[in-house]
């Protein structure tokens, strides 16, 4: 509701930012998680569903934080619908290729129907809120404060919600994964957040494309993962349980950051004696 037109045309007059987050997610997110596989040396499936999460999309919880943290949220949401459309070539490729190398055995998973429900749950929702900012700006710009305080609310129980859902896997399965999926989520936050700013991406950018990093759809990693085999859903679920604390926790960090920068207008020079 806060996304119009504009931002978006201003991403795609200034491509970079897609471009570095997409190579971010496409590459970096994968490798990073084979690279924790191999380091925590996990089980051949359990290994196979970290890759699995590391090359899932970014989660529309993302595109939240993002907009919480006031980082750029045309850019989160934009990467998010690319990603979650790339899907369809990224996630079979990574699992072919870590299913191989970890000599997993697993089926063979049918994307179509995972991806279409991505892209239902992201675009919509998106397209209905811009849709009714341009109809009724002054109206939405009124109710937005309490619209926000809902959200956050909403936010909270999406959190509680998700540990409640998958407490038992977790409980069984930390120990095994928890250091793996904890040390992929900092580390892809960290690395594509530098990346970001070695490219000189502002702040807003480069917090977009962290989030993005770190808040992946965990619910298609774990819809894919159970069309395979149980224990391919087990780094998801863990993941799931606390990407959203170290996420807003980053994003409390930079919404606080971003704020301050905001404030600080530059000194003007004092006009001229005559």
């Amino acid at each position: 509701m806060t996304l119009t037109r504009e931002d978006f045309r201003r991403v795609f007059v200034a491509p970079r930012g897609v471009l570095i987050g997409m190579l971010n997610l496409a590459l970096l997110s994968p490798l990073l998680a084979f690279t924790m596989a191999e380091l925590f040396e996990l089980p051949p499936e359990l290994a196979v569903g970290l890759v699995l999460l590391g090359a899932s999309p970014g989660g529309m919880m993302a595109n939240m934080l993002t907009h919480l943290s006031r980082g750029d949220t045309a850019l989160s949401v934009t990467m998010t619908a690319i990603s979650s459309v790339g899907a369809a070539v990224t996630v079979p490729l990574f699992l072919a290729l870590s299913t191989d190398h970890f000599g997993a055995s697993v089926g063979d998973p049918s994307m179509l129907g995972v991806v279409a429900r991505v892209l239902a749950i992201t675009i919509v929702p998106v397209a209905i809120g811009m849709e009714l900012r341009r109809r009724r700006t002054a109206w939405v710009e009124s109710v937005y404060p309490r619209i926000r305080r809902v959200s956050l609310s909403l936010f909270a129980i999406v959190v509680l919600g998700a540990i409640a859902s998958e407490h038992d896997t977790v409980r069984e399965h930390m120990a095994e994964v928890a250091g793996a999926a904890l040390a992929l989520n900092v580390a892809a936050m960290a690395l594509s957040f530098t990346i970001s700013k070695l490219a000189r991406l502002d702040d807003r950018q480069s917090t977009a494309i962290a989030l993005e990093l770190g808040i992946h759809n965990s619910a298609l990693a774990i819809a894919v993962g159970a069309s395979l085999a149980a224990e391919v859903t087990i780094p998801a679920a863990v993941y799931s349980t606390f990407m959203l604390f170290t996420g807003g926790a980053f994003a409390w960090a930079m919404s606080r950051r971003i704020e301050a920068e905001a404030e600080e207008e530059p000194a003007r020079p004092e006009p001229a004696e005559a």
